[in-house]
C-alpha cells in the first residue's frame, strides 16, 4: 500500500511540474478594447496558437501618497 501511495505522489508531482514547464510568458500591449474584444500586439506571438487559453495580468500602478 505504501508503494502505491508513493508512486501516485511521484506521478502527481511529475505531472504538475510538466504542466508548469509548458507555461509561456509573452509580453503584450493592448491596442484597442471594444466590448468583450481586446486587440493586442505581442512579442514572441509565434509561441501562441488559436484556441490557447491565456491569463492576462494588468500592470500594478502604485498610488502616490503624501504626508
Amino acid at each position: 500500500m505504501k508503494k502505491l501511495v508513493t508512486v501516485l505522489m511521484v506521478t502527481a508531482f511529475t505531472l504538475s511540474v510538466a504542466g508548469f514547464a509548458m507555461a509561456r510568458e509573452v509580453r503584450c500591449t493592448v491596442n484597442s478594447v471594444s466590448g468583450h474584444t481586446v486587440t493586442m500586439t505581442c512579442r514572441k506571438a509565434d509561441k501562441l496558437k488559436a484556441g490557447d487559453k491565456v491569463k492576462v495580468k494588468t500592470a500594478v500602478k502604485q498610488a502616490l501618497e503624501g504626508c
